[in-house]
């Protein structure tokens, strides 16, 4: 049946029927004042969503583009960074920083495994001669599920005292709480097609005064992720290239939904989802790649054993019509993973589960009782 599709990737994640309705919008021209408006309110919604009285600056592009953006306008080429690589887009990070010309120390952990925030603390005291100007941090794991631990990663940065940190929050953003202020984060980057509820196209990046003071020294080559003409062209409520009108249209009406629901609600519904998501995988008795106390609210890793990943999302999109994300890199066919990020309610994640209960039936995998899956889910979604 044609338009069953249900995504449970960590994105795009499902849009809403509103949202869809806002694109599906005539047009207007993004010069007038009536678009001035839109992008003044989801500017200032923005805000509320990142906790933060820093500029949120608006993209045309991928989280990638705003990760890049963060790294290639606060540094200048032989800048020493420390990176935390412990799954796809950490290595991302570093090679667009190796590719800069900026030097790179790599802090590493197994995937499926947390940065370890006493390696950054020794790095970042090692530094007396105040030589890492950045330290650039994936805060939610996309390729393993793994929630690194920021704050505390933060809080060794801030000892430091010279260095920025910058953070990959594209699928913790909208999912768990990332407190701008709170923490004094200098750059965070998202993209909407995670928890924002919208397609991809549009990413964000919040800038604080340190970073600002930063930019002005910097000289990595820019032109189009240049920020200080998104920075001048926010203040009155434009942008400075041709944006995707429509999407602003979508932007505006979700975050109309996120704050209607509440930030504190947003992040309580998360991380029912990733518990009830994780005692549903651990009742038919299949591996999880990461540990529970950090495991990720946006994206569940399984790691089969007596069954093959792919079997199983190629059964769950052909027959039930639910989409699973794969593995990435030396992990592709050996995970897959479920996605309870964004637009998810319960009925998704018992959708979902009840499907995967099926699939393994239906591919001879008998080490679980039938209907331990739903049950196990289903306490955690009534508690």
């Amino acid at each position: 049946m044609d338009d069953k599709m249900m995504l449970m990737i960590p994105g795009p994640t499902p849009v809403p029927e509103q949202v869809l309705l806002a694109m599906a919008k005539h047009p207007m021209g993004h010069r007038s004042g009536e678009f001035s408006q839109i992008v003044a309110e989801a500017t200032e919604n923005l805000k509320w969503l990142h906790q933060t009285q820093n500029d949120v600056l608006i993209l045309t592009a991928s989280g990638t583009g705003a990760m890049e953006a963060g790294i290639i306008n606060f540094l200048s080429a032989g800048d020493r960074v420390l990176v935390g690589d412990n799954g796809k887009f950490g290595n991302r990070w570093a090679q667009v920083a190796r590719a800069y010309g900026l030097a790179v120390q790599a802090i590493t952990a197994e995937w499926g495994k947390p940065l370890d925030p006493e390696a950054f603390r020794t790095a970042l005291e090692a530094d007396t001669q105040k030589q890492i100007k950045a330290v650039i941090v994936t805060h939610s794991e996309t390729s393993t599920g793994v929630l690194n631990d920021l704050k505390t990663i933060n809080r060794h940065v801030k000892a430091h005292g010279e260095a920025l940190i910058i953070v990959d929050a594209v699928t913790s953003l909208g999912a768990c709480s990332v407190p701008v202020d709170e923490w004094g984060l200098d750059v965070v980057g998202s993209g909407s097609q995670k928890g924002y509820m919208i397609p991809p196209g549009l990413s964000f990046l919040s800038v604080s005064p340190k970073a600002w003071a930063a930019y002005e020294t910097a000289t990595l080559p820019k032109y189009y992720l240049d920020l200080g003409p998104y920075r001048k062209n926010a203040a009155k409520q434009t942008t400075p290239f041709t944006p995707p009108v429509n999407l602003f249209f979508a932007l505006q009406a979700a975050l109309t939904m996120m704050k209607a629901e509440g930030l504190e609600a947003i992040f309580a519904r998360h991380d029912r989802h990733k518990r009830a998501t994780r005692a549903a995988v651990k009742a038919m008795n299949l591996p999880l790649l990461g540990p529970d106390d950090v495991a990720s609210p946006a994206i569940t890793a399984v790691l089969p054993q007596q069954v093959e990943a792919e079997k199983i999302r190629s059964v769950m999109k052909k027959q039930f019509d639910i989409a699973l994300a794969g593995g990435q890199e030396h992990l592709k066919g050996k995970i897959f993973r479920i996605g309870h990020l964004g637009f998810v309610c319960d009925r998704n994640i018992l959708a979902a589960t009840s499907s995967l209960e099926a699939t393994l039936m239906q591919l001879g995998y008998d080490q679980f009782n039938p209907g331990a899956g739903v049950a196990a889910a289903s306490a955690v979604l009534n508690s």
